[in-house]
């Protein structure tokens, strides 16, 4: 199980956040998420919540969680956490008004199972945002290297191309309504700086957000 990981290097995972680098990029990545998030109402779920950044972040207030450290530390930041697997949410349907999955998607056992219960969970007018690393984009093929070489981590990814995912959210029960990029910069570096997020899908882009919503012809 790819949670049992997480568990395993909770520490570290979250400390890359804390670093110059990972305060500027994680910034930027929120800044990419937020447009499309916030254009819909609360309660928001965060599928994959990790060590709550994002959801603090953003006013998400419920997570799911299957590493126990990871949850721990989303507690802490004040998300209301209830372990679980994107696969099986404990939750009502159409309980939410807003989901995302921020940087998650690879990491799944069954993407499509998880996003069969977003679906699930989903208002009929809430809206499902993701939060990429596409395949085939430099910082992909960056991680792609690092899970080759042995990191414990990375290695566990599974990265897609924006036709997998939106294919994926087709089979689901979802329309793809809009995108946002940004990360430009090459991955590697010791420094970046902070960059706005740019309207649209670009491929050259290091991160991408993607916002879907249910289609009601389902």
């Amino acid at each position: 199980m790819t949670y049992q990981v997480f568990d395993h290097h909770a520490s570290e995972y979250d400390a890359w956040y804390d670093t110059e680098v990972g305060k500027v990029i994680f910034a930027m990545e929120v800044e990419c998420l937020k447009p499309l998030l916030h254009r819909y109402n609360k309660p928001f779920l965060e599928v994959g919540v990790g060590s709550g950044r994002f959801a603090q972040a953003l006013g998400i207030e419920y997570g799911v969680e299957p590493a126990p450290a990871l949850a721990h530390m989303a507690r802490n930041k004040g998300v209301k956490v209830t372990k679980a697997t994107g696969e099986e949410l404990p939750f009502q349907d159409k309980m939410f008004g807003g989901i995302l999955m921020a940087l998650t998607l690879c990491f799944l056992d069954n993407p499509q199972k998880a996003l069969q219960e977003a679906w699930r969970v989903l208002q009929p007018e809430g809206g499902f945002v993701l939060g990429l690393i596409l395949r085939n984009s430099p910082w992909a093929e960056f991680y792609a290297g690092r899970g080759r070489e042995g990191h414990p981590i990375y290695s566990k990814a599974k990265f897609l191309s924006k036709d997998e995912v939106e294919r994926l959210l087709l089979v689901c029960g979802f329309k793809v309504l809009d995108y946002y990029s940004t990360l430009f910069q090459p991955p590697g570096q010791s420094i970046y700086q902070r960059e706005s997020p740019v309207s649209g899908y670009q491929p050259s882009a290091g991160f991408v957000s993607i916002q879907a919503t249910k289609d009601t012809r389902r």
